[in-house]
């Protein structure tokens, strides 16, 4: 591909930047609407209770309180679904709740909602809120996974006896326990994925709006993409006609996953802007995000690994207890079992069986978070894999070399259904490991250990599944002005697709990318999308871009040769206008948009792309961490990443995504963790209780690529956006195992390791 100044592969600073920082962004809690009224919602103080609400009416006399809605109120609508319902291993399919708008009878987490207030303003809201009376009759709950299995235990849903919601299986399990029957050895570990809150910088906002005379609809909202958002409130919600939807999206802080799914607040703030005849805007406080948006991870795994003599893998075993909350949210059952389709990482396994099981509790419903299955199977992996190091006397560096799937080996078929095109496993593990200078490890932990710290080394290889599935279809135009304007249906949350996107146009019209505008997030103007996640908008999207760019740039010279009066395959986009080659003789684009024949359809390029198979980014994570035994407190010294992207759109862009996720990553690994009581109640829920890392808790990153183009992708692209927090975990845990393993003999210790943790295991150690 010819390097362009603005093009693929160029450092383009971010052009939305400057708008987002001097205050000019338009988040969702930023617009005006004229007239809007503020809702607020009375949510359940208990995991599992049964109530009623006798009378409302002392909230109605409430002075600015235009509304109060009870499930009575919106029996007419539906409730959310779950989009991703499995059938068991028998093929029976248990049944899937939808989440109510409003609860009518029961509550089943804290933070259940039972009522909405409709006000003037948020004091009159809530003093509406604090008018209505609710009788509770708590009942007992069943707050994890463990407890939620016990025979007795406190039930969910009656549907789904003994809380089990999903039980399914992937592999050849005869074969499997064959290879273990057989084995020379046999390694087992039993891992926690612990359960985390997503906590972007904006909290969800939604603007409901009805209008009488057209009978439409507008939700203005904060998303990972608005057409999945429409086609659920209209078909499965509201149940009419998509077109009398409008969904919009504006600037996003942040979504990790999070943002994707339907919530009842949306048609809800739709059905009261209707009952009030104003818009209705609702804005989540901080606490609310704790305890109403879905969380992230929660899962049990038992994983064993049969060996033999030479330390190659012949089986592998994964039984995976996944956590649901009180409902199925939108995808929640297939993330654990998404994860499980990534179980054998980038290892050639002779056999593979695995269980998974999804489980309800009485806590906030869980579902794709930064990763989605994948970050929980690498984590499981990869602590395995050292941990079968450790067992054989192997050195964990040869033991992956000699499970790799090799080069020659590839297109790969995984045990687990999946194809992997392209990869050079060991090339990037020894690349990672000569730039962490693993050789010079021993004389630095010396020196750690004269100061009286623990020094570990650990790392992990990694591969995920991104950019499967739905295409996407849009188009590019160009202006009258001489800019170009992109329509297309994914969704930026920050991850800059403004700038990434204009970058491919420039590629083919050599434009600046200043003269591209990217148009998102409204089903008004951009005809169909699947939003962003999976890391899948630029390997989709930009594929999507490209088709249409160079398409556009063929009608331009078509347009231009006229004008210019030579034949189309004499000319050449040059610095924004159309060029007879070797000639000084061009049309800049203003001028081409002014032609005769420039016809909107002359000047605009509609096209799509639809991924044949996923792509599989890939790489290895090295961390190196010091520990203070007297404290538990752990700092991390060095951080080394080589990943395989395929091809590097923007090495700024790129590694913001991989910095990022690997923050998120290490905060899951050392202290981020949503902590509940035995009866249900959340007490890590605000950001005094739970813990973000903070930029101090971050080292300073080494990261480079080694990228092997993507053979299922005209760009050679595979998705980044959630490959940090794949790797991160297990390279992290490894470190530190490794570190308490020198000092102390520790073997193993969960996530997430807070120094009261670690400091805990030291004294274990020291009996």
């Amino acid at each position: 591909m010819k390097p362009m100044k603005f093009g693929i592969g160029q450092p383009v600073k971010r052009v939305e930047d400057a708008r987002l920082v001097t205050g000019q962004g338009q988040y969702t809690s930023d617009i005006a609407f004229a007239g809007a009224a503020t809702a607020m919602f009375l949510r359940s103080p208990h995991a599992h209770a049964r109530f009623a609400i006798d009378d409302v009416g002392a909230a109605l006399a409430v002075p600015g309180v235009l509304a109060v809605l009870t499930a009575a109120d919106v029996a007419h609508l539906g409730g959310v679904p779950c989009l991703a319902v499995l059938p068991n291993a028998d093929g029976s399919t248990t049944p899937a709740p939808d989440i109510p708008l409003l609860c009518k009878d029961v509550a089943r987490h804290v933070g259940d909602a039972v009522a909405m207030v409709v006000a003037e303003s948020e004091a009159a809201a809530r003093a509406g809120l604090e008018a209505i009376a609710v009788a509770w009759t708590p009942a007992p709950a069943s707050a994890d996974l463990a407890s939620a299995l016990k025979p007795g235990a406190a039930q969910v849903w009656p549907e789904a006896p003994g809380n089990l919601a999903l039980d399914t299986g992937l592999g050849d399990k005869a074969k499997t326990d064959a290879a273990f029957a057989g084995a020379a050895k046999v390694v087992r570990l039993r891992l926690v994925n612990n359960r985390l809150i997503a906590n972007y910088m904006e909290t969800r906002a939604a603007v409901g709006e009805y209008d009488a005379a057209s009978g439409r609809y507008t939700l203005t909202v904060s998303s990972q993409g608005v057409h999945g958002l429409r086609d659920t409130l209209a078909e499965k919600i509201m149940k009419i006609a998509p077109e009398r939807i409008r969904v919009a999206t504006r600037d996003v802080g942040g979504g990790f996953g999070t943002k994707t799914f339907m919530y009842r607040e949306y048609p809800l703030v739709l059905a009261a802007a209707q009952k009030v005849g104003r818009p209705v805007r609702w804005v989540a406080d901080r606490s609310e995000h704790f305890i109403v948006d879905a969380h992230g991870r929660d899962n049990v795994t038992i994983a064993e690994m049969a060996l033999d003599r030479e330390g190659r893998f012949l089986g592998l075993r994964v039984d995976i207890l996944g956590g649901l909350g009180a409902y199925p949210s939108q995808y929640g059952p297939y993330i654990h079992y998404l994860g499980a389709t990534m179980a054998t990482g980038p290892y050639d396994i002779g056999a593979f069986h695995a269980r998974v099981r999804c489980v309800y509790t009485h806590t906030t419903p869980v579902d794709a978070y930064r990763g989605a299955g994948r970050p929980e199977a690498a984590y499981v992996l990869e602590r395995l894999v050292d941990a079968c190091a450790q067992e054989t006397g192997i050195d964990p560096a040869e033991i992956r070399a000699r499970n790799f799937i090799k080069p020659g080996q590839m297109p790969f078929a995984t045990l687990t259904g999946r194809t992997y095109d392209v990869g050079e496993f060991e090339g990037a593990m020894r690349q990672a490991l000569a730039k962490a200078d693993r050789a010079g490890f021993e004389a630095r932990a010396k020196e750690s250990a004269a100061k009286g710290r623990l020094r570990g080394f650990g790392f992990a290889s990694y591969i995920e599944c991104t950019a499967w599935g739905e295409g996407e279809t849009g188009q590019v135009s160009l202006d009258k002005d001489g800019g170009f304007t992109v329509l297309i249906g994914t969704q930026s949350n920050g991850q800059g697709h403004e700038t990434a996107y204009a970058q491919v146009v420039a590629q083919y019209l050599d434009v600046p990318v200043e003269r591209v505008r990217v148009v998102q997030g409204d089903t008004d103007r951009v005809a169909s999308g699947a939003g962003t996640g999976g890391s899948r908008s630029i390997p989709v999207g930009a594929a999507m871009t490209a088709r249409a760019s160079d398409k556009l740039a063929l009608q331009l010279k078509e347009l231009a040769a006229d004008k210019l009066e030579a034949a189309v395959a004499d000319l050449e986009i040059v610095d924004g206008a159309v060029r007879i080659a070797g000639t000084d003789r061009a049309i800049d684009f203003s001028a081409i948009a002014r032609l005769p024949r420039a016809t909107p359809e002359a000047l605009r390029a509609v096209e799509s792309w639809t991924p044949p198979e996923a792509t599989y980014p890939n790489g290895t994570h090295v961390c190196e961490l010091e520990v203070d035994p007297e404290t538990g407190a752990v700092e991390i010294a060095r951080y080394t990443i080589c990943d395989d992207f395929g091809l590097t759109m923007n090495p700024l862009l790129l590694a913001g995504q991989v910095h990022g996720g690997v923050v998120q990553g290490l905060g899951q690994a050392f202290s981020e963790r949503a902590v509940y009581t035995a009866e249900g109640q959340l007490v890590s829920a605000s950001l005094m209780d739970y813990a973000v890392p903070r930029a101090g808790d971050a080292p300073a990153f080494h990261f480079e690529t080694r990228n092997v183009p993507s053979t299922t992708n005209p760009l050679g692209l595979k998705g980044a956006g959630e490959a940090g927090s794949i790797g991160s975990c297990p390279a992290a845990m490894n470190a530190l195992v490794d570190a308490l393993r020198r000092g102390f003999g520790v073997q193993h210790l969960d996530m997430p390791a807070t120094p009261a943790a670690v400091h805990a295991a030291i004294r274990a150690a020291r009996g």
